[in-house]
């Protein structure tokens, strides 16, 4: 990659790290399903007039719409609301690779490699490492809407990999738009309507700033970043880029927020990241020597890493 790209795929994965201490901000002022709504009615207005048409079909945009907009974002503000501090969220939400695995074998049929599951094991073993110091400063039900919440984002990303989708500014936006509906429906149907109307009228500067910062920069600016990157290089070699975004989560909620970081979430995080990487590493095949006259020799079949 350019060192320009390495810059904006770090900035991007910086962007969404700091992300958990502005929903932490947001949620100050917001219900988790009202400032969910906001978020994404945010995104889609008035970009879904600009973007054009869905690029894939439908079903797909209104599956990742439901999985991701709707379950796990209403689930990871109503951890992070009810308890489990930003920078450990990050780290939780990161379950999704366990979750991704199960859903991929038995839905798509998809049969791992060695490295994949090697990946995912050392990513759950940290995970279980963080559980095991569940208290009064992060509460169990916290954490288990946080897992729930990876688990909707496990879905949402069999639901992207089977929409393909090549242009993400234009998926997201459209994804955003589908999410609004149902989630202002719940949010008044659970804050009740003055509520609703109490809080969006009484919202004040740092409230806005966060929809906005979650509206514009994580979600158009990101994606749309993202998008592009992927589409100049590929998945594997940028997808890794993501794993920052829990570190600059947790620094950012060190210095921001004064959020302790404990030994055992960093050692649980050092293995749900390493699990991160390790199954989104490539093996790449040794160079084939020459024959004696001079052409590459026949390559044999080998199984890749997944």
């Amino acid at each position: 990659m350019k060192h320009r790209d390495v810059a904006l795929a770090i900035l991007v994965s910086a962007i969404w790290g700091v992300n958990f201490v502005v929903i932490h901000v947001g949620l100050d002022s917001m219900s988790p399903l009202l400032f969910c709504a906001l978020r994404f009615g945010v995104a889609a207005l008035p970009a879904v007039l600009l973007v054009g048409r869905p690029k894939v079909p439908w079903r797909w945009v209104i599956a990742t719409g439901v999985a991701l907009g709707v379950v796990k974002f209403s689930l990871l503000f109503a951890g992070m609301a009810a308890g489990l501090p930003s920078g450990l969220s990050a780290l939780v939400l990161q379950s999704q690779v366990v979750f991704t695995l199960v859903f991929a074998v038995v839905l798509l049929r998809d049969r791992p490699g060695p490295r994949r599951l090697a990946g995912v094991a050392l990513s759950g073993a940290g995970i279980v490492l963080i559980a095991s110091q569940l208290g009064l400063d992060r509460p169990v039900g916290a954490f288990l809407l946080v897992i729930a919440a990876g688990a909707a984002w496990g879905l949402a990303n069999i639901a992207m990999r089977k929409a393909q989708a090549t242009d993400m500014l234009n998926f997201m936006v459209w994804v955003s738009a589908v999410a609004t509906p149902p989630l202002l429906l719940l949010s008044l149907a659970v804050d009740g309507p003055a509520e609703v109307w109490h809080t969006v009228a009484g919202l004040d500067l740092t409230a806005v700033g966060a929809i906005a910062y979650i509206a514009y920069l994580s979600t158009l600016f990101g994606f749309g970043v993202w998008g592009r990157l992927i589409a100049r290089y590929d998945a594997a070699t940028v997808a890794p880029f993501a794993a920052l975004a829990p570190v600059f989560a947790i620094v950012s909620a060190a210095l921001l927020l004064g959020e302790r970081i404990h030994w055992y979430d960093a050692a649980g995080g050092a293995a749900i990241l390493g699990g991160v990487l390790l199954g989104a590493a490539r093996v790449r095949p040794a160079p084939v020597p020459p024959s004696p006259g001079g052409e590459p020799a026949p390559r044999t079949t080998a199984g890749t890493a997944a």
